[in-house]
């Protein structure tokens, strides 16, 4: 299935800008089909890394039983959201992914979306490893593996980067 293209494409994101902000930012929202078809909508820390996403989940409960229900998934993050009340607008930069959502199974995977997450949310942290040897076997992992990506950024943003530097 093709995704919509932008509406306003002069808004769009580079995919390497988008990226960047999937590696940079640290939370955002994973939309499922919920229970009796609801949108079901979960802030969660992740780590992006070769075209997929990964969360830490517990093995059961409402996120879970989404996933092995529907594989479709989005997820958005938000990395810039400043309000220009003067203005009536937004200073704001996200980035929306579509994609096939999974637990992962294997073993050697798990541990790499564990160091990876380790790795992000506490680096340098001593007895990271050990952690990771001791839940690897009973911690859950969902993975979302990127389809569509695109990142957006509103006027006022697009407006500032493209004015020309005034001389110092």
């Amino acid at each position: 299935m093709p995704f919509r293209e932008m509406r306003r494409k002069k808004q769009q994101l580079s995919e390497q800008e988008s990226c960047r902000i999937l590696q940079q930012s640290t939370s955002g929202v994973l939309c499922l089909l919920g229970d009796e078809g609801y949108p079901y909508a979960v802030p969660m820390s992740y780590v992006y890394s070769e075209n997929a996403l990964y969360f830490h989940s517990a093995d059961a409960g409402h996120k879970v039983d989404a996933v092995r229900r529907w594989e479709k998934a989005s997820f958005c993050v938000i990395e810039r959201d400043e309000i220009v009340p003067e203005k009536f607008t937004t200073r704001y930069r996200s980035v929306i992914v579509f994609g096939q959502i999974c637990v992962v199974q294997e073993a050697d995977e798990i541990r790499q979306a564990l160091e990876a997450l380790a790795d992000k949310y506490s680096p340098g942290c001593a007895g990271k490893q050990q952690e990771i040897d001791r839940s690897v076997h009973r911690v859950c992992i969902l993975k979302l593996t990127v389809a569509h990506m695109t990142g957006k950024e509103g006027l006022e943003l697009l407006h500032e980067r493209q004015a020309p530097a005034t001389p110092s």
